[in-house]
């Protein structure tokens, strides 16, 4: 049986982990990892992950799996993923709901158009690997900075249809919502309270970056912004025992000073249940 994903998480990076495996911050429950930075490999990356999940329960959040993308994933990628999540009794592993390319993968999350067409290939695809993996998947809501074409429904009304048509879970972005909401004008707590509670499996949050012409950059590499953590403050109070992870992936600080945001995150989710 799996271990319960509980209280606030971090992702596991070779720049944090020597510092977690020593300090063991109390407030660190969980951690999460690229699936990507481990299939096929031994050794060194095989010890971390042990290490790892000697101290904390781990969760997948994949990369390259983009449920938008047109192509089918590599059969050799699943089956090699489906044993990474058996060997660490995953409890559910996520992706994005976006495209990565067509042919080859392009190393970026890009938006999908918002129309029944792309919700339809996107439900699919998240069934098609609910069933190879055998295990749940959430997908996760993505920053944009521009949309392709013309919108047939809006985006938190796109998020609610795939989820519909494939009886899916879902990786809440409360950064990703405030980045979109500054950047495309939708209302960041209207979209959150749309979403069922029930579907939500987990919450990223994250720091961003402000451009001079006012664009934000969902860069993983700033602090979490006030305004952001007030917005998962108000997320966690319709689902409060959701676990909620630190997206940390640059520019990182001081690790002490990393673990004092970490402890700002698990007092709001306190207060919330």
């Amino acid at each position: 049986m799996s271990a319960l994903v509980r209280g606030v998480g971090i992702g596991l990076r070779w720049e944090l982990a020597d510092d977690l495996f020593r300090e063991r911050p109390a407030s660190v429950k969980w951690l999460e990892i690229h699936p990507e930075n481990y299939i096929g490999r031994a050794g060194v990356y095989e010890d971390h992950l042990e290490r790892a999940r000697a101290l904390h329960p781990i969760v997948t959040h994949g990369l390259t799996l983009c449920l938008g993308t047109p192509d089918r994933p590599e059969s050799e990628y699943v089956r090699s993923l489906r044993s990474l999540l058996r060997s660490i009794d995953a409890r559910w592993h996520s992706e994005h709901l976006c495209w990565g390319g067509a042919g080859a993968f392009l190393h970026d999350l890009l938006p999908l158009p918002q129309t029944i067409e792309a919700a339809t290939r996107a439900a699919a695809r998240l069934r098609e690997l609910r069933d190879a993996l055998e295990v749940e998947i959430a997908l996760e809501n993505v920053s944009t900075y521009a949309h392709p074409g013309p919108r047939a429904m809006s985006e938190i009304d796109f998020v609610l249809e795939v989820l519909d048509r494939s009886n899916g879970k879902m990786l809440l972005d409360v950064n990703n919502v405030w980045v979109n909401q500054n950047n495309h004008g939708i209302d960041a707590r209207a979209y959150v309270d749309r979403i069922p509670p029930d579907r939500v499996v987990q919450i990223h949050i994250a720091g961003h970056h402000v451009r001079p012409d006012g664009l934000i950059i969902d860069t993983h590499a700033e602090p979490v912004r006030a305004e952001v953590m007030a917005l998962l403050e108000h997320t966690l109070h319709r689902m409060p025992d959701v676990p909620v992870l630190l997206e940390r992936d640059g520019n990182y600080p001081p690790f002490a000073e990393l673990i004092t945001e970490v402890d700002a995150l698990a007092s709001i989710a306190e207060r919330a249940r």
